[in-house]
């Protein structure tokens, strides 16, 4: 997948619409045999999405080519404007493909489970023999996400702190392990003439993504889920506290000026050119830190840092933010046995073609010889060994209170607004 396209999926606000009526349509539908699927294994997917129809047309090819010669892979593509409603429209048919890209927002996937319109992969891979293909991590990120293993993991993203290891080196800093010793690092950076982090104010999600890294050191894993239940508010002095934390950087002028006004490219710049320290960012970074044009720093010299635990906290590093980047679901109803004979192939192949075909990290396990740089099996390696993973600050709000999160953001780093009305304001449109 394109680094602009996890953009796109990333910033924009989104909307699962018409999930209240959804339901009902899978009511009156009727339990009629007219799913889609069948002798074919049809597959809906955005078109702005174009890896994942490639890799699953090579296997077809290769790997998988005695599945698909019994149940021949057949792509169609949808503007992603226009997913849900056909989504919805479909279900109402029981008509849904074999395979689809899940809906906008994982509210639209768990209202077609409860209608008995998505395949339960838990129990589906588990008796297929092949549960153990899929990486823990992905399996409880996807979870968390949805209620239920209900999507499969075909692009899995870890997120942390890079840095610059030279600068780190050159100032007499240790990798920092807790927040008061990152903070204590970007203090010396700062002394020493050197912009401690690199973020993009623009864009918003990577400051906010820094409080809900410290809400989950210090609160806990379950920390945000508490609150999208309705037991904890973020207004609640706990919570207001990381956001104080976070707005202490920015008081201290460690994201460098003009934060408010920094775009996606140009964080990416300053943190490549060497002109920064510290960037949190996804595993998706991986094809920025390929590019040996953009990056001057050269990628020996990048760490990566789990976020760092904070004193006294319930959570800890081992704990890692992440997300599904490209969400498939499969038919409950279109599912057959030539389908779970695909279903293993892709379990079986997939990774290592995601990593070989298109430098892209999967939350399928990678079986065979696959070379790959030294950042990228960090990365993997990070995967491999996380066993519980954390969601993003947004991950369970409504979409207004994701615009109003990450619009004011940049202001809380500025101090023209206040981490109590920061919380507050995302708090109202919480519902």
């Amino acid at each position: 997948m394109s680094t602009a396209f996890m953009r796109s999926r990333r910033t924009v606000a989104i909307v699962a619409t018409g999930a209240a009526a959804l339901l009902a349509l899978t009511a009156c539908a009727g339990g009629g045999g007219n799913a889609a699927g069948g002798s074919k294994f049809s597959f809906l997917v955005n078109q702005e999405n174009t890896t994942i129809p490639d890799l699953l047309t090579s296997l077809s090819t290769d790997q998988c080519k005695a599945e698909n010669d019994a149940q021949p892979l057949e792509v169609e593509t949808v503007p992603q404007t226009q997913l849900d409603q056909k989504l919805q429209l479909l279900a109402g048919q029981n008509a849904l493909p074999t395979q689809y890209a899940a809906g906008n927002a994982p509210a639209l996937t768990k209202e077609l489970a409860k209608g008995g319109q998505v395949l339960d992969l838990k129990k589906t891979l588990t008796d297929l023999g092949v549960i153990d293909k899929i990486q823990p991590a992905a399996i409880s990120t996807i979870e968390q996400l949805y209620g239920g293993f209900n999507v499969l993991p075909y692009q899995y993203n870890i997120e942390g702190i890079w840095y610059n290891k030279k600068l780190l080196s050159d100032n007499g800093i240790q990798v920092p392990e807790t927040w008061d010793q990152l903070t204590a690092a970007a203090a010396k950076l700062q002394g020493a003439g050197v912009q401690p982090f690199s973020a993009s104010g623009e864009q918003g999600w990577p400051i906010t993504r820094l409080i809900s890294g410290y809400i989950f050191r210090d609160l806990g894993p379950d920390a945000l889920q508490k609150v999208a239940d309705g037991e904890a508010k973020l207004t609640d002095p706990e919570y207001v506290a990381a956001a104080q934390a976070v707005a202490d950087l920015g008081t201290a002028g460690y994201f460098g000026q003009g934060v408010g006004s920094i775009d996606y490219d140009t964080a990416f710049n300053t943190f490549l050119t060497g002109k920064a320290a510290f960037f949190y960012m996804g595993s998706w970074a991986l094809a920025n830190f390929a590019d040996e044009t953009a990056n001057q720093i050269g990628s020996d010299n990048i760490g990566f840092l789990p976020f760092p635990s904070v004193t006294g906290g319930k959570g800890d590093a081992s704990q890692t933010p992440a997300n599904v980047g490209l969400p498939m679901a499969l038919s409950a109803k279109a599912y057959n046995d030539n389908t779970g004979k695909w279903l293993t192939c892709i379990a079986n192949n997939y990774g290592a073609e995601s990593l070989s075909k298109a430098d892209t990290i999967s939350g399928f396990t990678v079986d065979g010889d696959v070379q790959v740089d030294d950042l990228t099996k960090l990365v993997q390696d990070q995967i491999s060994s996380t066993k519980e993973s954390v969601l993003w600050f947004e991950a369970l709000f409504s979409a207004k209170a994701t615009e109003t999160s990450q619009k004011n953001a940049a202001q809380l780093l500025t101090g023209a607004t206040s981490p109590q009305d920061f919380m507050s304001l995302v708090q109202a449109d919480l519902g």
